[in-house]
């Protein structure tokens, strides 16, 4: 083979190897089978997000980023669109972090963030009954009124 068809060859199987990794790490990535993504929100600021309409039970998939972690804070809350009440903190974090929290409520809702110094992405996602079942949350306080 000539040396050219042989770098062709060589970029090609590269070309293919790359795709498999990414393709492995997309697969890796996604949620469990049976998780509905219903809404994908990320930011670096404060800001109410969109609303979004969920049937329980559901969980909120967070992650908080920053390169400040001394001084970077991110606050949560869950408000109900159609009363505008405020359903209580869901989320505090006071430097780089991730998490899952279990939710068993329908409703309408929307996320008030509040951030200084931190990239945030918060993803909602809509369960089974019994995926909810299986959820075993190390730990989760109650939603603080």
């Amino acid at each position: 083979m000539s040396e050219s068809k042989s770098q062709t060859h060589t970029m090609k199987i590269q070309h293919i190897v790359s795709a498999l990794v990414l393709l492995g790490a997309a697969l890796l990535a996604s949620p469990a089978p049976g998780k509905e993504l219903i809404r994908d929100f990320s930011g670096e600021r404060t800001m109410k997000t969109a609303e979004f309409q969920v049937e329980a039970p559901w969980i909120l998939d967070w992650r908080v980023t920053g390169e400040y972690a001394d001084e970077m804070a991110v606050d949560v809350s869950l408000v109900r669109s159609d009363l505008n009440a405020h359903e209580g903190n869901v989320l505090k974090a006071r430097g780089p972090g991730n998490g899952v929290r279990l939710f068993n409520q329908d409703g309408r809702f929307f996320f008030q963030v509040d951030s200084t110094l931190a990239g945030w992405r918060l993803r909602v996602f809509e369960l089974t009954p019994e995926e909810a079942e299986e959820y075993t949350p190390r730990t989760q306080t109650p939603l603080d009124y």
